[in-house]
């Protein structure tokens, strides 16, 4: 299935948003950058251009929303995920925020995928979190 380059933010380097191999489909990471605007969800600017704050919980819905158009476009929907690696910056404050939007976007999904969160140092740009799903085609798992 081809890609539709124009709902998914401009890759920042030569990657593919999405491979597909067999009937797993493997996702490149997520960030929360609106394909759109080019922004980073949750970042408030200074007059200066410099991040003044930054939204940890709208940051993980813009990374949930890029995930669901990366599956919409590759023909796939959530309860096609089976596992999805977390990165987060800082572990003691963003866990508890990132499972409760976690919880929520999954609530509907009657077998949710497996996960793995872990902390790291720094994500690029603006990104306090990362998420790196793989889904497979419904029916071929």
């Amino acid at each position: 299935m081809s890609l539709d380059q124009n709902k998914l933010a401009r890759p920042l380097a030569a990657y593919s948003h999405t491979r597909t191999v067999g009937s797993l489909v493997f996702i490149a990471g997520q960030g929360c950058r609106d394909p759109e605007t080019n922004i980073w969800a949750g970042v408030e600017f200074g007059p200066d251009g410099k991040a003044t704050r930054i939204d940890f919980e709208a940051q993980v819905r813009g990374v949930f929303r890029n995930v669901e158009r990366a599956l919409a476009s590759a023909g796939l929907g959530k309860s096609d995920l089976v596992d999805i690696q977390v990165f987060l910056t800082d572990m003691n404050s963003q866990f508890q925020v990132m499972n409760h939007v976690w919880n929520e976007f999954f609530a509907d999904v009657s077998a949710p995928p497996t996960r793995t969160t872990v902390a790291v140092r720094e994500l690029p740009g603006l990104n306090l979190i990362e998420m790196k799903p793989i889904a497979a085609r419904t029916g071929q798992t």
